[in-house]
């Protein structure tokens, strides 16, 4: 539920609050609301439902996100910075030019979505499942993710940069350009859909015995 508009404010219409110059909202989160220009600081905004809502140009800064439904949202020109949550469901969801920084969060449910322009920075994400997704123009820079799910994803323009990457599922995904050599990468799952992924030969040789089992080459 909406508590209330942020001081100055133009009434809500249609579920859409009117920005003008305001900057900062103290409101809630509503299912197909309807957010442009507005800046939410420090909030706790657990368990609020925006699925199908549509953010444009705002900032979440330093909010707890925890439980928060946003599955078939659209963002667009959106940062996340500092934030927290233990999951976060953004399934089927639009995101277009949108940067999370120093966020640490744990299970994000981001599967089926469509990501353009996306930066990862700094932070920490246990579980980013991008499973038949599709993306474009992804950078993770900085970042610790301990599970990227990318089985059936289509991704394109993707980079990795002096990022650790515990587990990697690239089962039935179809890539194009996605540079993998700035990745730390323990576990690779799906080698057939390495296809199309350019990785070091540190990687190469780290990878060699997955590589061996999964062609059934015996080394001795």
């Amino acid at each position: 539920m909406t508590t209330g508009p942020p001081a100055g404010a133009a009434p809500r219409v249609g579920g859409r609050w009117q920005a003008g110059r305001v900057e900062l909202f103290t409101g809630g989160l509503e299912r197909e609301g309807d957010y442009e220009g507005l800046e939410l600081d420090d909030r706790d905004l657990t368990g609020h439902d925006a699925r199908e809502a549509r953010f444009v140009d705002c900032a979440f800064h330093h909010c707890v996100l925890d439980g928060v439904r946003m599955a078939r949202a659209h963002l667009v020109d959106v940062s996340f910075v500092g934030v927290r949550a233990d999951t976060l469901d953004l399934a089927d969801a639009e995101w277009r030019d949108v940067a999370l920084t120093d966020c640490r969060l744990g299970a994000v449910r981001a599967f089926g979505g469509d990501l353009v322009r996306v930066t990862v920075t700094g932070g920490k994400i246990d579980y980013l499942n991008l499973r038949d997704a599709t993306v474009r123009e992804l950078r993770i820079v900085g970042a610790t993710i301990d599970d990227l799910d990318l089985a059936g994803t289509t991704a394109r323009d993707v980079v990795v940069e002096a990022s650790r990457v515990r587990r990697l599922d690239v089962a039935r995904a179809r890539l194009t350009h996605v540079d993998l050599r700035g990745a730390d990468l323990a576990r690779v799952d799906g080698l057939d859909g390495l296809a199309g992924a350019t990785i070091s030969e540190e990687q190469l040789a780290a990878l060699a015995p997955l590589l061996a089992a999964h062609l059934g080459v015996v080394v001795r």
